[in-house]
């Protein structure tokens, strides 16, 4: 008896433990879009400079770094300063954004 008891206890702990795990939050859900600052656009390559927070889906660390825009038409109307969301992917060795919004 004492046997099963313990074995049912040893079973009952995973689940238990997912259960107190706080609920995936916009921050941290693996589509979530990160906030940066734009330090520079160059339209001629298509790439801007990003002063970004942590990118938890590529698990990149904050830092300030350049981009490839997937789209060249997501970096219309953006200057140095201008506040950001973005997603970004990372294939072939190079970072993309693919998505991009002001802040208001």
């Amino acid at each position: 008896m004492k046997t099963a008891l313990l074995w049912a206890a040893l079973f009952a702990l995973p689940a238990l433990a997912r259960a107190a795990e706080p609920p995936a939050t916009a921050a941290s859900a693996p589509d979530a879009m990160t906030e940066a600052e734009v330090r520079k656009v160059d339209l001629t390559t298509a790439k801007v400079t990003l002063r970004h927070g942590e990118i938890k889906p590529l698990d990149m660390p904050a830092m300030t770094m350049v981009f490839q825009a997937r789209d060249k038409r997501l970096l219309d109307g953006l200057k140095a300063g201008d506040k950001v969301r973005f997603k970004a992917a990372h294939e072939g060795g190079q970072f993309f954004v693919t998505e991009l919004e002001p802040i208001k």
